[in-house]
């Protein structure tokens, strides 16, 4: 065993000791079941796993359990394009079905990262428009987002109060409404977003999630998405900025990843991975 990893042990048993109850013998068994499901997802033709930590799963399997009786966090995090925003989606879709199954409430509420921009629509106003005032403003930095106050927020969420949140346009007027939308406890609380695994903001997660992805598909998407919004002749410009500082802010990331995720895996097989491990839940929680 390295000195890392029984490093992270180490840490890991210290959070264990703070936030775990009295033991449940069926930890051991749960642990070894999602370790199949993940070594079998990690050798499989095509599969949305890339790696994941060991210690990962141990936590899972004491959240599972019901072990640490807190909520969960999970952050997900990866480059413009790379597929995050639509997994995490998925993955909300297949626990709100799961949840209805078994007519269970309050399961997840998700905070997206985009709507913590800063509020600029002054200086765009005064710049005439947004084309000029992005020429000498950068979004593409965690600077660009009041992570701080998403931190709170997430911490609020996880002691169990409710909390109005933010919504931010991404049309272009960089408005940003506070205290716009109610988000209530829940038994998960998921977040996604460019900066959502950078220093500020990464340990307000339980789970941290990367999604990584072929460098030429992301382009390619990255193009794509560009014609439809009508960037035009700035997408060039743009996609050039988004992946100069994605190698300094957002692609360091992945090192602090719990689970790396695919961005390339059909979106069905997101769905199984994650509906086997609901399955055990189900078995623990749900079956007579």
């Amino acid at each position: 065993m390295t000195d890392t990893l029984s490093r992270e042990i180490e840490i890991q048993e210290q959070f264990y000791n703070k936030y775990v109850s009295s033991p449940i013998n069926k930890t051991d068994d749960i642990e070894s079941r999602l370790f199949k499901i993940f070594e079998d997802e990690l050798n499989s033709k095509n599969s949305v796993l890339l790696s994941y930590k060991p210690f990962a799963i141990r936590k899972l399997a004491r959240f599972i359990t019901g072990e640490i009786k807190r909520s969960a966090s999970i952050g997900i995090a990866g480059e413009t394009a790379s597929g995050k925003s639509t997994i995490t989606l998925d993955i909300i879709d297949t626990i709100e079905i799961f949840s209805k199954l078994f007519n269970s409430e309050n399961v997840i509420t998700r905070v997206n990262t985009d709507d913590y921009y800063y509020d600029r629509s002054e200086e765009v106003k005064k710049a005439g428009g947004m084309a000029e005032f992005a020429k000498n403003y950068d979004f593409d930095v965690p600077e660009a987002l009041e992570l701080d106050l998403m931190y709170k927020h997430i911490n609020e969420l996880l002691s169990g109060k409710s909390v109005m949140l933010p919504k931010y346009d991404m049309s272009g007027t960089t408005i940003r409404w506070d205290n716009y939308t109610l988000a209530e406890p829940s038994r998960i609380i998921i977040s996604e977003g460019l900066f959502t695994l950078t220093e500020k903001i990464k340990d307000a997660f339980d789970f941290k999630i990367y999604v990584d992805i072929d460098s030429e598909i992301q382009k390619e998407r990255f193009y794509i998405r560009a014609e439809e919004r009508g960037l035009g002749e700035s997408a060039h410009k743009i996609y050039e900025n988004a992946s100069e500082k994605a190698q300094i802010y957002i692609r360091p990331c992945r090192k602090d990843a719990d689970i790396v995720l695919s961005g390339e895996a059909n979106r069905s097989g997101y769905k199984i991975f994650l509906n086997k491990i609901l399955a055990i839940v189900e078995e623990l929680h749900f079956s007579k």
